[in-house]
């Protein structure tokens, strides 16, 4: 399959200065080098990386406040935490179960807008400059978390909790509306500051970041905001977890208010944002390669969402680790993904499209019949959660790479909310269902049937074909 045809790109949105001339060759510094030399695309990097790990900061900070001021030793015989867990058959026996039960209401507050505001916040995305976007994003989120310390002051009781917990579930929301602006937006001025050649060398970063980000962020958050609060108090200033997320989010939207970039936003035209949204969809019925590389996104993301409920089975058929250290897995697949990313922005080009994804799809689906082979082996599941997490960057990489290249410039940011809208819901449909599968049917089937999924799309790329 072709990398896909260049693109007239207007002067007015061209970075300052130009970073490449299209009537040369792309410079001889190829792969994650090469595209870290563009200052301009550097800058954008350098702001995902803050916001990224700002994003997974802020879980763990809710739920190292939940554990500090919320919980307490007794859980609660009546109020509105136990009517919910009545309501959903859960229990609440253990202090632990109690923290789980209120981190699940953040999580809920985080998901709602990823899962309903995407198509609209990538028609705005569209419409307004996508740098002052990125650094409002930011800038707006990092206000919302100086508001969290508040939050921990005494006051009423609204349905048995205190008014602080309502308070943070309101900004969790609110932050998660900003973070879908800042999404699309993103995405949309990756092609704007990269040339088409290194195209997937930059995507391959931006993945390997994001899990870099994400290992990182829930790996050493409680650590750090742990750190940060006794080295603090050493100094006499006290509650110093909380300025963590205000300097991240600070920094994201300094660097990425230092892009040199003229951008002319769109105009609505007189178009209603439901009309404009129908112009995103048009694309995809249009473009059969948008079509299939978002098909193939969405595909991957609910195989790594189910993922995500069978390693609890698969970590606890494990002596060594049990189900509560399912995580390990998780981070063995983020590290292989961080892997393959590597290797694909250094390589990758050399290969077509649709190999690639094939190759990635095989890949997991290898996987996941081996897992169900040998589950119970330590070693053995590491290193396929890792193999499995490499399937993933061989597909999840040019599928992306071939978005952001065959979408006109001036839809890229609907389609881009139209994509996060649906792999957000990819994300969390097999995290309901994939449970109770596993339960009725148990793990080994489930692994198959996965299995052949990835299998069927990836004899669909029909790789055996000259592209």
């Amino acid at each position: 399959m072709a990398v896909g045809h260049h693109q007239s790109r207007p002067a007015a949105e061209r970075p300052l200065p130009p970073q490449s001339d299209s009537a040369h060759p792309p410079s001889p510094q190829a792969g994650l080098l090469g595209v870290l030399a563009l200052p301009e695309f550097r800058k954008l990097w350098l702001g995902q990386v803050f916001s990224q790990l700002a994003d997974k900061f802020y879980i763990v900070l809710m739920v190292f406040l939940i554990a500090q001021y919320w919980v307490t030793a007794t859980p609660p015989a009546d109020g509105a935490l136990a009517e919910a867990a009545d309501a959903f058959n859960l229990k609440i026996d253990t202090r632990a179960q109690v923290i789980t039960l209120l981190a699940t209401g953040i999580y809920i507050a985080n998901t709602i807008p990823a899962m309903v505001l995407g198509l609209v916040a990538g028609v705005w995305a569209d419409r307004w400059r996508k740098r002052e976007v990125m650094v409002a994003s930011n800038g707006i989120r990092a206000g919302l978390a100086l508001l969290i310390p508040f939050c921990l002051l005494d006051g009423p009781l609204w349905l048995g909790l205190s008014w602080g917990y309502w308070g943070l579930l309101l900004i969790t929301f609110l932050e998660s509306v900003l973070t879908q602006f800042f999404a699309p937006a993103e995405q949309a001025a990756i092609p704007m500051l990269v040339p088409a050649p290194q195209l997937l060398a930059a995507n391959s970063l931006y993945q390997a970041t994001s899990m870099g980000a994400t290992i990182v962020g829930f790996a050493l958050g409680d650590p750090v905001l742990r750190l940060l609060q006794r080295l603090l108090a050493t100094l006499g200033i006290r509650d110093g977890e909380f300025v963590l997320l205000p300097i991240c989010y600070g920094l994201a939207a300094l660097f990425i208010a230092a892009i040199r970039i003229q951008e002319t936003p769109q105009p609505s035209r007189g178009q209603t944002v439901w009309s404009e949204i129908g112009d995103g969809l048009q694309v995809l019925r249009e473009r059969a390669t948008v079509r299939n590389a978002m098909l193939q996104l969405v595909l991957l993301y609910s195989l790594l969402a189910a993922l995500y409920v069978l390693a609890i089975s698969l970590a606890s058929a494990i002596h060594q680790l049990g189900p509560t250290q399912f995580g390990t897995l998780l981070a063995m697949s983020g590290v292989g993904l961080a892997l393959g990313a590597v290797a694909v922005a250094q390589v990758g080009h050399g290969f077509s499209r649709r190999r690639l994804a094939s190759a990635g799809l095989g890949t997991i689906a290898w996987s996941l019949v081996l897992l169900g082979q040998f589950r119970g082996n330590l070693a053995l599941t590491l290193t396929l959660c890792a193999v499995l997490g490499v399937g993933a960057a061989l597909l999840a990489i040019p599928a992306q790479t071939t978005v952001q290249e065959d979408t006109p410039e001036a839809m890229r940011g609907k389609v881009f909310g139209l994509q996060n809208n649906l792999i957000n819901i990819a994300l969390s449909l097999p995290l309901v269902l994939a449970g109770t599968v596993v339960s009725r049917y148990g793990l080994l089937p489930v692994l198959w049937a996965l299995a052949l999924l990835a299998l069927a799309a990836a004899l669909l790329e029909r790789p055996w074909n000259r592209c």
